[in-house]
């Protein structure tokens, strides 16, 4: 049996000599896990490197054997990002919510192609936090747990505790950052902190805490990374 198709590659393994375990999140929205053969050979190791997107052919000798899998990089290509230091901590963040929100045998529709354009974006332009901060929210609309802003514009306050929009402030609630998620170009520390805050509240109670994950120290790593340099401006 063979298959082919265009995948993220979102995890990476080396096994034994310079055979690889990788996953990709596939065009269909699957993820993907097989061997690369001579994957982190001096030929081919450039080609395997996470973030990267790869047209691949899958080929399966019987229903017992692993995945083999050969690949070629194909657009978007991500020099851009890997050479700046914001973007790189933004797609190592995107990967690791990749990894944290789809499992083996799950399929989540438009995952992929929401991933592929936002890397596409951050490669591209030098404002692009906003749509970072977008694909947060878009990202809990795949995975079942949606919350519809675009409807609750004259909603100042979001409540953390029961998660839902609020007129008036209370105990448990914040300023809900609906500019910045119109895609505004200039972002401030408040509303940049408050995105973080509200997608970690929703994402940790209706998806980690069924599966017993904490959020991935990437994602972590570049929220701290944006808040401090905003906090020092």
């Amino acid at each position: 049996m063979t298959k082919k198709g265009e995948g993220f590659l979102v995890f990476k393994k080396n096994i034994k000599d310079n055979d690889l375990f990788i996953k990709l999140l596939s065009k269909n929205d699957e993820l993907i896990s097989g061997i690369v053969y001579g994957g982190n050979s001096s030929k081919k190791k450039t080609i395997y490197q996470i973030g990267y997107f790869i047209e691949y052919s899958i080929i399966q000798k019987n229903k017992n054997a692993p995945f083999v899998i050969t690949g070629e990089i194909i657009k978007p290509y991500i020099s851009s990002i890997i050479n700046d230091q914001f973007k790189s901590y933004s797609l190592l963040s995107l990967i690791s919510l990749v990894n944290n929100s789809i499992l083996e045998g799950q399929r989540l529709s438009n995952l992929y192609i929401s991933v592929k354009d936002l890397v596409d974006i951050i490669s591209k332009n030098n404002k692009w936090i906003s749509f970072y901060c977008v694909w947060l929210f878009n990202l809990l609309k795949i995975i079942g747990y949606q919350i519809d802003y675009t409807n609750k514009k004259d909603f100042k306050y979001f409540n953390l505790f029961t998660q839902d929009f609020e007129k008036l402030s209370t105990n448990k609630s914040i300023i809900f950052p609906h500019r910045i998620l119109r895609n505004k170009e200039n972002i401030n520390f408040n509303e940049i902190k408050a995105v973080f805050t509200i997608f970690k509240s929703i994402y940790t109670k209706n998806h980690l805490d069924n599966i017993n994950y904490k959020m991935p120290i990437n994602f972590i790593n570049f929220e701290k990374k944006i808040i401090n340099t905003l906090e020092r401006l």
